[in-house]
């Protein structure tokens, strides 16, 4: 199976880095158990994963609780670039 592999930018990094600790945990077990393996085998479509309208290049949204990761596929080299993290509040603005 041609799974896809997963970077984190310097941004996602600095964000993680500047949650709240009880929020750096939840995010990390999530990435973990969750967000990767699922983004590794299909980025493209899942329960909290939403393709946003308006973005080039194109970019993708994976729900996790109250945060919002977002990230760019790279479907020749089979990358998906996880660009940044925020809260839901905080997202959108």
């Amino acid at each position: 199976m041609n799974s896809y592999r997963i970077f984190e930018t310097n941004e996602f990094q600095k964000k993680v880095d500047k949650l709240p600790p009880d929020n750096q945990s939840f995010i990390q077990k999530k990435l973990t158990n969750y967000v990767c393996p699922q983004l590794k085998k299909e980025p493209h479509y899942g329960n909290n994963i939403k393709k946003l309208k308006g973005y080039n290049p194109d970019t993708w949204r994976y729900r996790i609780g109250k945060l919002r990761i977002f990230y760019s596929i790279d479907p020749k080299q089979k990358i998906v670039n996880l660009l940044t993290i925020d809260f839901r509040k905080d997202a959108y603005n």
